[in-house]
């Protein structure tokens, strides 16, 4: 490998615990780069924990649009019972031979035994893995159950991280917050995408509206994310409180599913008497969510931390302004004047959400700068490019020994 020319008959395996789109960002992006690295030629598949009947529907229906995820073979493991929850020895033991015709195994996540096992199978086959921490180990994430997630490091997590071919972060930032832990292994810095393919062309204007009456027509500001307590929605909703007042036309679309804040954010929107300006869809995929993009006059995503968002990448490429705070290591947005970066405040969040609400010159700029930015730099092919790239840069560093495993690591997992 190496070279000019990208390799275009590469094995790659992706492992994920869990490819049901309710769990967050992750499982998007193993699906769509697996779909986009097949796309291209390679001999893709994920291995994943076999899911519900509930959650393989809204997987099936998230992957409908997506060019290349038929190609994608899905290696369904049995869900862990007893101590295969804690160390899934028996589930890594079915994939060994998988894992040894492999080139490279690609691992999403971090603190789920199911990627240390595939971690080790990688080594004791001799063959190279890299570990997407999706924003896991920057130091906000590292202080939620800190003391767990330090033992877990002493018991096995590190040197998973420490001895992958090298670490993919999604942004500078993550690169950076990620030093104070002096992890052996080295980092790319590749993005998150979007397939075209699912944004284009968008449902009609007014699909939303004629979904949700009780929007009357009225703009409204979209959020759309896990209702975590992460992704800011209590600071959103103070903000919301200074833009009703404001611009008595505006509503609040929350659109996700739960991650355990609802109750407390309808509680405080009851509180203030927004009842009936707030508007809580549950989830949206597919088709419904590009309707909820396509009427939005703004997407708003206060997040106390982010890797690299796709509901971000998504709003912009469907041609949203986009309000975020500087937890969401964005900065192109600012750089393409797609949007507003604030910081963590409710005063500066509603300043931001009122200036593109009552400004349509600016949100059409926004629009046009934002749906620019997401087609020359984050589209999944691009995406996937570059990761092949990084893929065939580690083999060429390491060409005399297979990869990257040196003579004293042999035989040592």
């Amino acid at each position: 490998m190496g070279g000019g020319e990208l390799v275009t008959d590469m094995r790659i395996i992706h492992g994920i615990h869990t490819l049901d789109p309710d769990a967050g960002g992750p499982p998007l992006v193993a699906s769509r780069l697996a779909a986009a690295q097949a796309a291209q030629g390679h001999e893709v598949s994920i291995v994943s924990y076999e899911l519900s009947d509930a959650a393989a529907a809204r997987t099936r229906a998230s992957l409908a649009s997506v060019p290349g995820a038929d190609a994608v073979r899905l290696r369904s493991l049995a869900p862990p019972t007893g101590v295969e929850r804690f160390w899934p020895r028996v589930a890594a033991s079915q994939l060994t031979e998988q894992i040894r015709a492999a080139d490279v195994v690609h691992l999403h996540g971090v603190w789920e035994p199911i990627l240390t096992a595939l971690a080790a199978a990688a080594r004791r086959a001799h063959v190279p893995y890299v570990v997407t921490p999706h924003g896991m180990l920057d130091p906000w994430a590292m202080q939620q159950s800190r003391l767990k997630k330090r033992v877990a490091l002493l018991l096995g997590y590190r040197r998973m991280l420490d001895r992958a071919s090298f670490l993919h972060m999604l942004n500078v930032d993550e690169a950076r917050l990620v030093q104070p832990l002096r992890l052996r292994a080295g980092t790319e810095v590749i993005g998150n995408g979007v397939f075209l393919e699912e944004v284009e062309p968008l449902p009609p204007r007014g699909s939303f509206y004629a979904r949700f009456p009780s929007l009357g027509g009225r703009p409204y500001v979209l959020f759309l994310s896990r209702l975590h307590f992460k992704k800011g929605l209590d600071h959103l909703g103070a903000a919301f409180t200074i833009v009703a007042r404001q611009v008595p036309e505006v509503r609040l679309v929350v659109a996700g599913p739960d991650g355990g804040a609802r109750a407390d954010f309808e509680r405080a929107v009851a509180q203030q008497g927004l009842t009936d300006r707030v508007h809580v869809v549950g989830p949206l995929y597919g088709t419904q969510k590009l309707e909820a993009f396509g009427d939005a006059c703004c997407f708003c995503l206060p997040s106390r931390q982010e890797g690299f968002s796709v509901a971000i990448t998504e709003a912009m490429a469907c041609g949203v302004p986009v309000v975020i705070s500087d937890a969401c290591h964005f900065p192109e947005v600012r750089e393409a004047a797609a949007g507003r970066i604030v910081p963590l405040e409710p005063a500066a969040i509603a300043e931001a959400l009122i200036e593109i609400v009552n400004g349509p010159v600016t949100r059409q700029a926004m629009s046009a700068a934002g749906a620019a930015l997401v087609r020359s730099r984050y589209t999944w092919p691009k995406i996937a490019t570059q990761m092949l790239r990084a893929y065939e840069a580690q083999a060429a560093r390491r060409a005399g020994a297979r990869w990257f495993w040196s003579a004293s690591e042999l035989g040592n997992p």
